[in-house]
């Protein structure tokens, strides 16, 4: 019998602080139902689906990608992540106030980016 995780061409894993924090997941879980049942969709069809190009995936440049979730409200949430061992570590989520990616939040992706490849 095969397991679904087996068909996964890209298994998401949730960035950890040096405490084990996972912020992706705590942030998942501070999203209602709804919105977190949306953003979970969009990072599995990424898992079983790599690579998926726009509008669900975008490349930020320097290893760096989104996954791009319209939520409740018309607001839009964003995963970042980058490919690292064979995962797509998801690194850090926010829902997007602004039509740019504000700096501070991509600022704190790259920073956990070269974390775990440095």
């Amino acid at each position: 019998m095969v397991r679904l995780t087996e068909l996964k061409k890209l298994p998401a894993a949730f960035y950890a602080t040096e405490r084990g924090n996972e912020p992706v997941r705590e942030w998942l879980k501070s999203l209602d139902a709804g919105d977190r049942r949306t953003v979970g969709l969009d990072i599995a069809t990424a898992e079983f689906g790599w690579p998926v190009g726009m509008p669900l995936c975008k490349s930020l440049g320097k290893g760096l990608f989104e996954i791009r979730s319209n939520i409740s409200s018309n607001r839009i949430a964003r995963v970042m992540f980058v490919i690292f061992d064979r995962r797509m570590v998801l690194l850090h989520g926010f829902v997007k106030k602004t039509q740019r990616t504000p700096k501070p939040d991509l600022d704190l992706a790259v920073k956990r980016l070269k974390e775990i490849t440095s």
